[in-house]
């Protein structure tokens, strides 16, 4: 095996001119650091790698200035760059996929021979983009004060607070020195003027060091992650305690919980295949599971947030505030409101589901664990 690679090769098996390279030798961005037998510079393993980083973060459209500083990093390692990648592709592909589930719905509105009006051309663009998957969470999700008193009251003590996953801030508590951590320059944008310091900056790799906080938080953001396992040992290896708001799947027949995904939305099972079971994420953190009852008007508009309000699903707006219709597509999200809205205007929806009129709080799958 090689120990030194040329700068002609690796131009050649990178992708890139040589001049490229020899303008990141220039500006100490990456350098080659070997010799040689004739003693022309070559690159090292080592000085590969490092360009390997320089050149996947430049093709996300990073500057190179940036780029020099999330490389020079002393306390980030290849493994901890590669889950970074890993999660800004992941997000490059939701926006992908959102922007094709805005043409698509374009398509359907053109082929009704309806306008499009230019505000709803351009929503697809630029930074309005995330519009499909998180740019309507400041107007739509917001912090209940219930499910909030919950977590807050998990949190103990603790003077300084970790939030992963963060997004636009909701339950972050303004009694305590908080950090945020958002991989989503969409979503940090989003943060009020105020809020805790934002760190960009993935759950599987966190750039701090070994118990640095009293606590760290997460909120409906584990089934976002790119390996949720490893984000949870994570938190668990950056704070002393954990508190973690998610999802379980361990109940049998899991899905028929909430009347949406059980009548209308059966694909939503599919959306977490793969998920790991509550009882493994607490095995990794050694937490306990506590219910988080959704209240019948919760001010939070999470998936399970209008379950006595079933008209508000057949709001778009609602809807483009929740991750999970644009994971199913279009097609099911269409045949699923439109058979919510046939049920709601017959009468049939109100016969089903009649009982839950005079619940104050529902069950729908929401856990708290507590480390």
């Amino acid at each position: 095996m090689e120990d030194h690679w040329t700068v002609g090769h690796v131009a050649e098996l990178a992708g890139v001119s040589v001049r490229t390279l020899h303008h990141y030798d220039e500006i100490g961005l990456a350098r080659p650091s070997a010799r040689t037998a004739t003693g022309y510079r070559a690159y090292s393993a080592a000085d590969v790698e490092r360009l390997r980083e320089v050149l996947a973060y430049r093709r996300l459209g990073f500057g190179l200035r940036e780029i020099a500083e999330l490389v020079g990093d002393p306390a980030t390692d290849a493994v901890a760059h590669l889950r970074r990648l890993r999660g800004l592709h992941l997000e490059r592909r939701d926006r992908a996929e959102a922007m094709v589930a805005a043409i698509d719905r374009e398509l359907e509105t053109r082929a009704k021979g309806l306008r499009v009006t230019p505000e709803k051309q351009l929503a697809m663009l630029g930074a309005r983009l995330y519009d499909a998957i998180g740019g309507a969470y400041p107007a739509t999700r917001r912090t209940d004060p219930r499910i909030a008193a919950q977590i807050w009251a998990a949190l103990g003590d603790a003077r300084t607070v970790l939030n992963v996953g963060a997004g636009t801030g909701s339950y972050e508590p303004a009694d305590r020195e908080v950090t945020a951590v958002e991989p989503s320059a969409v979503m940090r944008g989003q943060r009020p003027a105020g809020s805790a310091p934002c760190v960009a900056a993935a759950a599987e790799s966190l750039p701090f060091a070994d118990r640095s906080f009293d606590v760290a938080m997460a909120v409906s953001t584990v089934h976002h992650w790119a390996d949720p396992m490893a984000g949870l040992r994570e938190l668990r290896r950056v704070a002393h305690r954990v508190v973690v708001l998610t999802f379980d799947t361990d109940e049998p027949g899991w899905h028929d919980r909430f009347w949406l995904t059980r009548d209308y939305l059966p694909e939503f099972a599919a959306v977490l295949d793969g998920f790991p079971s509550l009882a493994g994420m607490a095995d990794a953190i050694d937490a306990r599971a506590e219910p988080v009852p959704v209240p019948w008007d919760c001010a939070d508009g999470l998936f399970e947030a209008y379950w006595r309000r079933p008209a508000a699903y057949l709001e778009e707006p609602v809807r483009r505030a929740m991750s999970v219709w644009t994971r199913v597509g279009p097609q099911a999200e269409q045949r699923a409101v439109r058979a919510l809205g046939d049920d709601l205007g017959s009468g049939r929806w109100a016969e089903r589901n009649g009982d839950l009129a005079g619940l104050d709080a529902a069950d729908l799958g929401l856990r708290l664990l507590v480390a």
